[in-house]
């Protein structure tokens, strides 16, 4: 059987509104979501509008590099 040449991938979306204004006093981190991708149908970065639980909204999550 043939291998696959892994076009679905593991990247890491972090919260911009967290790393753009700093943390907030009373919590500290920064929140990240691990999730997959198809190389071949979504070959720019992800960005994705998740909860984060520091800044208690909906924001958008970008793809980092590992």
């Amino acid at each position: 059987m043939a291998k696959s040449k892994d076009v679905r991938i593991t990247v890491i979306l972090e919260c911009t509104s967290c790393v753009r204004n700093g943390v907030n006093k009373v919590s500290t981190g920064i929140s990240r979501y691990m999730t997959q991708k198809n190389q071949h149908n979504t070959p720019n970065r992800l960005e994705l509008r998740k909860f984060c639980p520091y800044c208690y909204k909906h924001t958008i999550h970008g793809e980092i590099k590992k």
